[in-house]
């Protein structure tokens, strides 16, 4: 998985009623763009994450997932 600044990483909810999230990639910790990644959710709280099988990277500010599409 490779990110950069900027990008969205969406995580999939994991059981039912559980929806994704979409958190934006503010820093990139590991090397040639590998995590793990700091980054902001939309209500502001930051954290560190190595993603899982279960995360998407959505490169650029605008996406599908942005759109609601």
């Amino acid at each position: 998985m490779h990110a950069s600044r900027g990008d969205r990483l969406v995580v999939h909810g994991r059981t039912v009623g559980h929806h994704d999230r979409v958190v934006e990639i503010i820093e990139v910790l590991g090397t040639n763009g590998d995590p793990p990644y700091r980054v902001r959710a939309e209500d502001g709280h930051e954290a560190i994450m190595s993603p899982g099988p279960d995360c998407v990277v959505r490169h650029g500010k605008t996406t599908d997932v942005d759109a609601g599409r």
